[in-house]
């Protein structure tokens, strides 16, 4: 075996995370050629191979697949120390946060809002998306989620409900056509709990974000499942209930990654947002309209 380069390590998880050479070299802003000699001398310093080679691109072997998880722990520690640098005055660095769109305006930036100011030094950036962010490849630091994780060293906190009913138009006959999301297995429980509502030759408008579909709903283009606290003023509730009895309810959930529970900036963070949502947790349930 030779002697192991741990800058190495950073090619190894972009490789494994794009699957060919080109895409780990664009991220890497390296080039191709240089991937892929990285790659070997990897291979040979720790004398096992770490990729299977195929005309698509590269998949990991055996012994690539459980060096996965030292690697991204390797990542995450030299991360973890540029940070604390940081962290030492102040609040201090960033926190990247992955958020349930409905969330975002009303919780996520009031309840950050007073810790910023408070913090000069501290950088947060929010995204949101229908599916679920990779937490284990540390794609965000937090994350609100109403799908509980499955693995992975993960913190979960379920700090409220939110609840559901099917809305239409606010006044004039219900339509027939449906207002939905494009399908992701995320989405996959309210998808059911609308199609409960959905005759067979219901028409559908399908648009990934809250925003279309309220404007969709209030325009009369279709009747849509949404969260009771979003359902507003040019909105009739139809039904609070499936139609056997059940309750359209989800949890909202706050996950943090295990190796940054101890970190002030990520700490003061996920405290914020959690006392924001936990001090109006009767609104988003529903109990309040």
């Amino acid at each position: 075996m030779g002697q192991f380069n741990w800058d190495d390590n950073r090619v190894f998880l972009a490789l494994a995370r794009e699957g060919t050479l080109s895409a780990a070299a664009a991220q890497l802003k390296s080039g191709v050629a240089t991937v892929a000699r990285r790659i070997e001398r990897m291979e040979q310093a720790l004398g096992v191979p770490l990729f299977l080679r195929h005309q698509s691109g590269y998949t990991l072997t055996d012994q690539g697949e459980a060096l996965l998880a030292r690697a991204e722990a390797v990542e995450l520690a030299v991360r973890n120390m540029q940070l604390q640098a940081h962290d030492d005055v102040g609040i201090r660095g960033q926190v990247r946060v992955a958020s349930v769109e409905s969330l975002v305006g009303g919780f996520v930036v009031p309840a950050l809002a007073p810790l910023l100011a408070e913090n000069p030094g501290l950088d947060v950036e929010i995204t949101f998306s229908t599916t679920a962010v990779n937490m284990q490849r540390h794609d965000a630091d937090l994350a609100l989620r109403m799908v509980r994780p499955e693995r992975g060293n993960l913190k979960v906190r379920q700090l409220a409900t939110m609840g559901f009913g099917l809305y239409g138009p606010s006044d004039g006959e219900v339509p027939a056509r449906v207002v939905t999301w494009p399908y992701s297995e995320s989405l996959a429980v309210p998808l059911g709990w609308l199609d409960a509502f959905t005759s067979a030759n219901s028409g559908r408008f399908t648009v990934n974000t809250f925003v279309g579909q309220l404007e969709a709903v209030r325009r009369g283009v279709g009747k849509a499942v949404l969260p009771h606290f979003l359902a507003g003023e040019g909105l009739r509730l139809l039904e609070d209930r499936l139609p056997g009895g059940g309750v359209m309810e989800r949890p909202i959930l706050l996950v943090t990654h295990g190796d940054l529970i101890g970190s002030q900036r990520v700490a003061s963070v996920a405290d914020a947002i959690a006392s924001e949502i936990i001090r109006r947790r009767r609104f988003l349930s529903g109990s309040e309209r």
